[in-house]
């Protein structure tokens, strides 16, 4: 086995390796009091740029079943257009249930919350939110429908337990479609606030709150009305009555509401259409989840403790249905671009990296090389190891020859080519494992706000001005830690992937999907699988060297 045999002679080098692993964002900052040429003057911080391959893959259709959140909407840029439409079981909030006498059904009204957070107080004292997982502010045309394609649990003739997977391009795992006449059964209307039927179907998007009122009464000393209940930005919608009093209310006593089997069979879910007004939209990342999220029954029924005397002969009451548990996302995508696979070999001039079924990027550090059985020559990665650490015969580590402060990854956007719209995170991660790299959890920064949330790993994207809607210029994402894996702790030099993302949070938890693909290990990250965005990159190969996509390592190396 190889042998590395260069060795170090400055005795407080083992002291300040100790401080290193203690605290490495100390030596992040390259010019604090830890290491600096004033007080350190037997050390050198120096910085080296390493090429990389790096290469497009074109995604398929993904896996968009069990997501936990949905999108909806419409989305345009450099690639094209994308439409993206959601079909959802519904789940009562309770079975077998006894509705009372003389029920007479109110109203019904639908409310999907956006994501979003609170920002600041208006003149008045009232919350301003902003939206957080909503791209644009054009109203869409929002078309409801008694789906008529039954979202089976399992597959008929599968193995015991094997659930059914549904993916993006309206397909089941087996490539049967999903027919659109299916799942646009009975149209479901709802309401203008004049309570007119609302022909065009047009939800706006706005980031103000619903806030519910009910009139003065005399007990009150003012005459305005009076506050129940305050939502958060979303979508509301008055639902036309007639539908639900037949669905649901004059079913009761039946056995289509008595389990949720019965009830999937009998009512097989919501499809929600998506389509552009005067050829514009907006794209909505929506929690419809949550137990907020709900279609809710408002109706009046018989006062059962109600006695001669009593003044309340009626009460309210309600109803609810969820969303669930089956949902399933749908992209349709009408690109102005063709995507392919590049060059893995080589690597490629332009990197593609969209969102949804689009493309990923692919990286390799060290021309993708590993440790291998040649005693007698270095590899491209053998090579940079040996210039930062010592090992013994078995290729381990003894000691560091060099110090890494720090580790980026540095992707500059073509400006030329980018129409704005590009995302504000990426996210760099182990293809080969389907995981995050170690920096993900060790950044420090996780915020329930995903836009706030592990900034150090990956860096926002560097915009001209720092202005918001500036032009993109680049990206760094720091993978400190994982370069460390490779020098100190024996770890593979894997293949890693690049993708877009709108929520990174959704990472923690290894939630990667399949995809239909000649690659059949090939999956695609949840928080890419959920976002239309996308960008144009310079990779290795670009004519312009001083935009190539590369390696940066700050690292501290003993004066000898």
């Amino acid at each position: 086995m190889k042998k590395y045999r260069i060795a170090l002679q400055l005795f407080t080098f083992s002291l300040v390796f100790i401080s290193f692993i203690a605290c490495d964002k100390d030596f992040a900052n390259l010019d604090s009091d830890v290491v600096n040429s004033d007080i350190a003057t037997d050390f050198t911080i120096k910085k080296d740029s390493f090429n990389i391959i790096a290469y497009s893959k074109r995604l398929g259709p993904v896996q968009s079943d069990g997501l936990g959140i949905n999108s909806l909407g419409i989305y345009d840029d450099v690639y094209g257009r994308s439409t993206a439409s959601f079909v959802s079981q519904v789940t009562p909030s309770s079975f077998s249930p006894i509705f009372g006498e003389n029920v007479v059904l109110d109203s019904v009204v639908m409310y999907i919350p956006f994501f979003s957070s609170a920002t600041e107080f208006d003149d008045e004292g009232e919350l301003i939110y902003k939206l957080d997982s909503v791209i644009g502010d054009k109203p869409i045309k929002l078309s409801l429908f008694e789906s008529d394609y039954f979202l089976r649990d399992f597959v008929p003739d599968g193995d015991f337990n094997e659930s059914e997977s549904y993916f993006s391009n309206k397909t089941i795992a087996d490539s049967s479609p999903i027919a659109e006449t299916l799942l646009e059964g009975t149209p479901i209307e709802y309401l203008n606030e004049d309570g007119t039927v609302n022909t065009e179907n047009i939800v706006t998007i706005s980031n103000e709150v619903y806030t519910l009122t009910e009139p003065d009464t005399e007990d009150d000393e003012d005459e305005d009305p009076q506050v129940i209940q305050t939502l958060l930005p979303g979508i509301r919608l008055v639902l036309k009555p007639d539908f639900w009093q037949e669905k649901i209310l004059d079913q009761e006593g039946e056995a289509v509401l008595s389990s949720q089997n019965n009830l999937a069979e009998y009512f097989r879910g919501i499809y929600f259409k998506a389509e552009p007004v005067n050829d514009e939209g907006s794209f909505i990342i929506l929690n419809v989840g949550t137990v907020s999220s709900n279609i809710t029954l408002y109706y009046t029924r018989d006062n059962e403790n109600a006695d001669e005397d009593s003044e309340e002969t009626t009460e309210q009451s309600t109803f609810q249905l969820t969303f669930g548990p089956n949902r399933v996302s749908f992209i349709e995508n009408d690109f102005n671009l063709t995507l392919a696979d590049g060059d893995e070999v080589n690597g490629d001039s332009r990197l593609y990296v969209k969102g949804g079924d689009g493309s990923i990027a692919k990286l390799k550090f060290f021309e993708g090389a590993d440790l291998d059985e040649d005693d007698d020559t270095f590899n491209a990665f053998e090579t940079w190891k040996n210039d930062f650490v010592e090992t013994d015969e078995d290729g381990k580590f003894i000691k560091s020859k060099r110090l890494v402060n720090e580790a980026n990854l540095v992707f500059y956007v073509d400006q030329d080519l980018v129409e704005g719209n590009e995302p504000n995170r990426l996210y760099v991660y182990d293809i080969e494992n389907k995981t995050p790299l170690v920096d993900y959890f060790l950044d420090g920064i996780v915020n329930a706000i995903p836009s706030l949330s592990v900034i150090n790993h990956l860096g926002p994207l560097v915009r001209v001005d720092d202005e918001p809607d500036g032009e993109g210029i680049k990206y760094k994402l720091e993978i400190t830690e994982h370069i460390n894996n490779l020098l100190l702790r024996d770890s593979t030099n894997v293949e890693l992937g690049l993708s877009t993302t709108l929520n990174v949070n959704l990472e923690e938890n290894f939630a990667q999907r399949p995809v239909i693909s000649s690659d059949e290990d090939l999956t695609s990250p949840l928080s890419s699988v959920i976002t239309p965005r996308g960008t144009i990159l310079h990779g290795n190969n670009t004519e312009d060297e001083t935009k190539r996509v590369y390696l940066e390592i700050y690292y501290t190396e003993p004066n000898n």
